[in-house]
């Protein structure tokens, strides 16, 4: 394995762990399966089922089930695709919005004991590491991109 592979491995098992770990121990309402798909929802939004569901790595008929519960619960909004009348597009209403600024603020405080015990230096690296995962994800996003152009 190459340095750059053990990298790549060494950040993807870091950052499963630790959203495993906020997961677990935050305590929110929301249903993690529908947190996580109102997390893609509002960067995707307004996305078609299927996209949501390829995202998700789910079948689309288990998207379409989480995403009629959701509507339920108000927390999405479901229209006709204006481009094809046969697709359901999806976003988040302002109460799906405010769920999941809830959800993202209970992982967050669960973190913030640990990151009150690191000195300066080491907070600065972490917010160093937060930038250099933004850039990887742009970096990839891009080169997905160009591959499905």
């Amino acid at each position: 394995m190459t340095s750059r592979q053990s990298a790549a491995n060494d950040l993807l098992r870091a950052a499963a762990r630790l959203n495993r770990w906020a997961s677990q121990a935050a305590a929110f309402d929301v249903p993690y399966a529908q947190a996580r798909l109102l997390a893609l929802i509002d960067e995707m939004q307004p996305v078609r089922i299927s996209a949501l569901a390829e995202a998700d790595h789910s079948s689309q008929p288990t998207v379409t089930t989480q995403v009629q519960r959701m509507e339920t619960a108000g927390w999405v909004l479901r229209q006709t695709d204006p481009d094809d009348a046969r697709a359901t597009l999806v976003s988040l209403s302002p109460a799906g919005a405010q769920a999941l600024d809830e959800v993202r603020a209970a992982r967050a405080q669960v973190l913030d004991p640990a990151l009150d015990r690191l000195d300066g230096p080491a907070l600065e690296r972490v917010h160093a590491a937060v930038s250099v995962m933004t850039e990887l994800l742009e970096l990839a996003s891009s080169t997905a991109s160009r591959k499905d152009s």
